[in-house]
């Protein structure tokens, strides 16, 4: 492999690990919360045990997270100085507003974590509510830049150099905020069914722990809510790539032929007329642009970034369907779906929210190739001219790997040590 596939390859490893923490910081304070208001409504004791041991997971994932964040900070500069000489001054207010944010969710965690029993009940739950917006403006800011590199605004081209610089006109580019929003949805969603699957894993061995029970319910809850409303989301992200990124959407796509009315394919199998067209402008009629109008050299890797895509929403109608399920379960029989088949399904289904995040990105970012600032900046023109790159990238692999490792063995301690609480009213509990 050439400097450039592997500075590539080093950015994308990056991200595949930084995203997972990121998400997980992101979903499990608005749970922390959800759980600390149910007890303060319930005065069931397992939804404070669940708190505090969501707000320690927490405080694991902040910690990762930064260090993850600050090297793929460092990362931007050392693999790709050519493109922060270009956008440094444009996109640097949105990176200064997310530290901003970060450093807030910080004091406020420290609140949280020490605040128990020393401050009131109202402001320590305020402090939570604090740590979730602020982890979720963290997520803001950062799509806002990714946003500008997908739809560039902000500024005008002089000599190939940007000048008349409008920071926040950048900020509020046309893909930022869909962006944003897709983001902080399939953070919450992935990470709920996550914690889903770990507590129904836990309720195959023993169905009376009432712990865990009252943690499948609020995990569920919180992630069959954003898997159903996820795909108006999606739907916003389909009209907005449509017009702008027409390439990309072609590639996601794997249509080659512009054409009126055209269909989508539905992993090779089934395909259905008309459909991409209604999904793209809302018009049965419409025309979408074939990967053919463009020239080859603007192609992203279209293998790549369709069956990326496929992946993508494969896993999100599975949420959406295990949802479906455990709704119609509880609306028949107003009890906490329980039985063996379905807790498995949940277990299993538990990465999937993380799969789609990951090949979300990938079409994302891949998609937007052979472009890192949408039809302003070439990808190669901005790498770094430094060799040895492969040392470099080898290093920061095993420091993930070292990270991902600690955050396992620490959250794995914090569930081995759950209590085992055993309903005393099957009845009412069921109902939790």
């Amino acid at each position: 492999m050439n400097d450039f596939v592997i500075a590539r390859c080093q950015m994308g490893m990056s991200m595949f690990f930084h995203i997972v923490f990121a998400a997980i910081g992101i979903a499990l304070p608005l749970m922390m919360c959800l759980s600390e208001w149910l007890w303060h409504k319930t005065g069931h004791k397992e939804y404070e045990e669940l708190a505090k041991r969501w707000a320690k997971g927490t405080a694991i994932l902040f910690a990762v997270g930064a260090v993850s964040g600050t090297v793929l900070s460092f990362e931007l500069g050392l693999l790709w100085p050519g493109f922060m000489r270009f956008a440094g001054e444009i996109i640097g207010l949105a990176f200064a507003l997310e530290g901003i944010a970060f450093f807030t969710e910080a004091i406020f965690l420290g609140i949280y974590l020490y605040g128990w029993d020393k401050v009131p009940r109202k402001a320590h739950l305020f402090a939570g509510i604090m740590v979730a917006i602020s982890g979720a403006m963290s997520a803001l800011f950062v799509c806002l830049a990714n946003g500008w590199m997908n739809t560039p605004a902000g500024f005008r081209l002089e000599n190939d150099k940007p000048v008349d610089i409008d920071p926040v006109a950048a900020m509020l580019n046309q893909a930022g905020i869909p962006e944003a929003i897709h983001m902080l949805i399939a953070a919450y969603a992935a990470t709920a069914f996550c914690v889903a699957g770990i507590h129904a894993a836990l309720l195959l061995k023993n169905k009376k722990n009432l712990f865990h029970r009252r943690a499948l319910a609020l995990a569920l809850c919180v992630g069959g809510a954003m898997a159903l409303i996820q795909p108006m989301s999606g739907d916003v992200m389909a009209q907005l790539t449509a017009r702008v990124q027409p390439v990309k959407l072609a590639a996601m796509e794997a249509h080659y032929e512009t054409k009126a009315g055209a269909p989508i394919d539905i992993g090779g199998v089934i395909k259905i007329p008309k459909m991409l067209s209604f999904l793209a402008f809302h018009d049965h009629n419409a025309v979408v642009k074939g990967l053919n109008d463009f020239p080859k050299e603007d192609w992203p890797n279209v293998n790549l970034v369709h069956i990326c895509f496929q992946i993508m929403v494969a896993c999100g109608v599975l949420l959406m369907l295990l949802t479906a399920w455990a709704a119609f379960i509880y609306l028949k029989s107003r009890e906490l779906p329980d039985s063996n088949s379905f807790l498995k399904a949940v277990t299993l289904a538990s990465p999937l929210g993380f799969i789609a995040i990951e090949t979300g990105w990938m079409v994302t970012e891949v998609g937007r190739q052979p472009w890192i600032v949408q039809n302003v900046l070439r990808t190669s023109s901005s790498v770094t001219p430094m060799p040895g790159l492969a040392y470099t990238f080898v290093l920061f692999t095993l420091l993930y790997i070292f990270l991902a490792l600690i955050v396992v063995f620490l959250v794995f301690r914090q569930i081995a040590k759950s209590p085992l609480i055993v309903e005393s009213e099957p009845v009412a509990d069921k109902q939790s």
